[in-house]
């Protein structure tokens, strides 16, 4: 498949390295084409894998995956183009964190809206999904790097979106008894949210190589 990866951080290029490792072909988008943060993961991913804009990437992409800091998310996707974006499912992993007081950040965008529904409503013709935010990104696209069972959350308005997103899930290892659907992309809310609990609990354990398992009685 081809994948569009918007965004040049860490989540960004580890998920894109793992997509090529899988053998899809993947670009990489950023503001402007050349950028050396994904001119240098393209030329270490390998074949393959490319960078160029942000409409680059998600002209390229048959799907896209949304991995840029959620408090620039609309503008980045602004930039690609809502044409680029059009009909495709969209995989939004961001997390708005406010780090300008320190840590722990602020997290979210409030309980009444989220991340995820602002591109789904900035977007309406692309198929918003939402996942993958509630962990490391080792973890998301390694889930073995946790022992045992532990969960995933997918939420969006269209079920073949979400059918498309639990196969990108099963080939990075998530068994579908760990892919937990929340249902509609307004449940974007409580795994945003969730994000402020993550990060005590990195900060508890000292590591973020953890997730959580939901389990009933």
């Amino acid at each position: 498949m081809r994948i569009g990866v918007l965004g040049t951080g860490i989540v960004g290029q580890t998920i894109g390295r793992r997509l090529v490792g899988l053998g899809h072909a993947v670009t990489m988008g950023s503001r402007t084409a050349g950028n050396e943060k994904a001119v240098a993961w393209a030329a270490e991913a390998g074949e393959g894998a490319g960078e160029g804009t942000f409409a680059d990437a998600a002209a390229f992409g048959e799907l896209v995956i949304n991995a840029t800091n959620g408090n620039a998310s609309l503008d980045a996707l602004e930039a690609a183009g809502a044409a680029n974006l059009a009909g495709k499912v969209l995989i939004d992993v961001s997390n708005a964190l406010d780090m300008s007081q320190g840590m722990p950040p602020a997290v979210g965008v409030g309980n009444a809206d989220s991340m995820g529904e602002r591109i789904q409503r900035a977007f309406p013709e692309a198929h918003v999904v939402k996942t993958l935010n509630t962990m490391n990104c080792n973890v998301m696209v390694d889930p073995a790097t946790v022992p045992g069972s532990h969960t995933v959350f997918v939420c969006g308005d269209r079920e073949g979106a979400k059918t498309e997103v639990r196969r990108l899930l099963a080939e990075f290892g998530w068994p579908p008894e760990d892919v937990l659907d929340l249902g509609g992309i307004a449940a974007s809310r409580g795994v945003e949210l969730y994000v402020a609990l993550w990060v005590h609990l990195w900060m508890a354990t000292g590591t973020g190589q953890l997730n959580i398992k939901v389990v009933t009685g």
